[in-house]
């Protein structure tokens, strides 16, 4: 059916402004002709204390509407009010309109919404319905006190009275549990974020400055859920948001000479190095578990990751480990993991050393849970994968402050330890560990296509706002346990698979409000991606509530 330009978006309200899954954003039902059925498919859950959902529409042509609501459980909650009539035709111009949604306070209980919406166009008898569906959580309205019957005598009857007192004290000691359970879950939440956003701000004082220079894979696919911010809001322009930078990604040809020269003041002597186990190895590149003597105390020791290179590498091919290890240079953050030393005596391969994870790269981590036993002491949770996208977030939004890109974020270039702390690395080698998560688009230049924004792929710009995209994807490869994005799509139609509005499917299992944050760093718009610190804050949240039901 053509809907000529019809258009519906949804947000729901408490007071002024738009707000969907923690973030001000918005979902298009219809644009452009095309109804977004995967849209429709979210059955989001409105918050108790909001009562309105307010929906924008607008047609270019006549279009003919009727509307009406289903509730599947009349007893906790009265039928819903539109603020508009329940048939007619859709406005020409840009209107929003209102459903009330009120509790009738008789019980508890969470109730099914449904708003059925029928289209027709030129009163053709071709109809098209959209079925919208919203939960709430309704609760009982406690009742005033009523006094028992008294008799002529002003005695009380005990037996008519004990009923009614004993079922009073019940549901006041119930609602009362109830408020306790809830203060404390919003007390914890609130200290949790508290406490992280503290950290976080201790450390960006501490730092110095930083360099700028910066399986079972899934096959289905879907179209892309809008997730547009209202074209009221306003940018960002905050101390901890500056203006979105964007920089090219110029690779400029750096000698071996200057790559050592830049790491010259951390330079160690190699006998300080004791190179174990290999950890990771690729066609010129290994990574090696490895145990570094302190300079002023030699019988102290710590364990250290060591990247270096084999016989067989190129002189390119160990200036770019070099200058990429440069990346987290001289930042300071508890969720990054610069390098600290590095040995560049002449006869040796260079190596790079960085602080010693215990449980290694993420992705490969991430692989393992997905294959061991349910018993496996490896195993985790989604609490725990949310708590893991959190980290990472921090760490991306320091970053962002700083205004260094990082190009390359994805569960590869971060480790983990046995206590699930997340930390970002550069990406020195990644593309040597990892050959099949990067591909040459004809340009003698290895890319993470599938990781990349489209203005990326496109016009090679990167910026904090194509970081937020990789995000995006790394929250993907979390909740999937590593699965690769895109994997049946060819590298070089990424780029018009994307602005044709197609994205990876929702994993299985994951919940639609943190699918809903993956969309929303997926606009094709830049300035309409959330900031690291808004998706902090709503995967906070977000990991509170999956906390308080656990």
């Amino acid at each position: 059916m053509d809907l000529r330009k019809y258009l519906l978006k949804h947000s729901s309200t408490n007071g002024a402004g738009g707000r969907v899954v923690c973030l001000d954003a918005e979902l298009s039902y219809v644009r452009n002709d095309v109804v977004n059925h995967y849209a429709l498919s979210f059955n989001l859950l409105i918050p108790s204390e909001t009562n309105n959902l307010h929906f924008s529409w607008h047609a270019k042509s006549k279009v003919e509407y009727k509307l009406g609501f289903q509730v599947d459980n009349p007893m906790a909650m009265a039928m819903p009010q539109a603020n508009i009539s329940l048939q007619g035709e859709v406005p020409r111009t840009l209107s929003v309109f209102r459903v009330e949604l009120s509790c009738a306070g008789r019980l508890d209980s969470e109730v099914t919404i449904l708003m059925q919406l029928n289209l027709t166009i030129n009163s053709s008898k071709n109809i098209t319905v959209l079925n919208f569906k919203r939960r709430k959580m309704c609760y009982k309205k406690l009742e005033p006190e009523v006094k028992p019957p008294t008799s002529d005598k002003n005695s009380i009857d005990p037996v008519n009275a004990a009923p009614t007192t004993s079922t009073r004290v019940f549901y006041i000691s119930v609602g009362v549990c109830c408020a306790v359970i809830f203060l404390v879950a919003i007390i914890l939440a609130v200290l949790h974020l508290h406490s992280m956003k503290r950290i976080e701000l201790d450390d960006s004082i501490s730092d110095s400055s930083s360099s700028q220079g910066l399986s079972q894979p899934s096959t289905q696919t879907t179209q892309y859920l809008r997730a547009d911010t209202p074209n009221n809001a306003t940018p960002v322009t905050s101390k901890c948001y500056p203006t979105l930078r964007i920089e090219k990604n110029d690779l400029k040809s750096v000698t071996i000479m200057e790559a050592k020269a830049k790491v010259k003041d951390i330079a160690i002597s190699r006998e300080r190095i004791t190179l174990k186990d290999v950890l990771q190895e690729g066609t010129f590149g290994r990574i090696f578990h490895g145990i570094l003597i302190e300079e002023k105390d030699p019988s102290k020791e710590k364990q250290v990751f060591v990247k270096t290179v084999k016989d067989q590498a190129s002189e390119v091919q160990v200036t770019m480990m070099l200058t990429e290890s440069c990346k987290l240079r001289g930042l300071h953050h508890r969720n990054l993991l610069p390098i600290t030393h590095v040995c560049i005596e002449e006869g040796e391969k260079p190596m790079v050393l960085l602080p010693y994870m215990n449980w290694g790269n993420l992705k490969l981590f991430l692989r393992q849970c997905k294959l061991v036993e349910a018993n496996n002491p490896q195993a985790i949770s989604q609490q725990d994968l949310v708590h893991m996208a959190i980290q990472i977030a921090c760490g991306m939004s320091y970053l962002a402050r700083r205004e260094v890109i990082h190009k390359d974020l994805a569960a590869r270039n971060c480790v983990i330890d046995d206590a699930l702390q997340v930390k970002i690395t550069d990406n020195a080698l990644s593309r040597d560990l990892f050959p099949m998560d990067y591909h040459c688009l004809g340009d003698n230049e290895n890319r993470p296509v599938r990781w990349m924004a489209l203005e990326s792929l496109v016009n090679n710009e990167f910026s904090s706002a194509s970081d937020v995209w990789a995000f995006g994807v790394t929250l993907w490869e979390l909740m999937t346990l590593g699965q690769t994005p895109y994997v049946d799509i060819d590298p070089f139609e990424m780029a018009a698979y994307l602005k044709d509005g197609y994205r990876i499917a929702q994993p299985i299992n994951c919940p639609d409000e943190l699918f809903a944050v993956m969309a929303c760093c997926w606009a094709l718009d830049p300035e309409e991606r959330p900031k690291f610190q808004q998706l902090v804050q709503c995967l906070t949240e977000f990991h509170a509530a999956l906390g308080a039901y656990v």
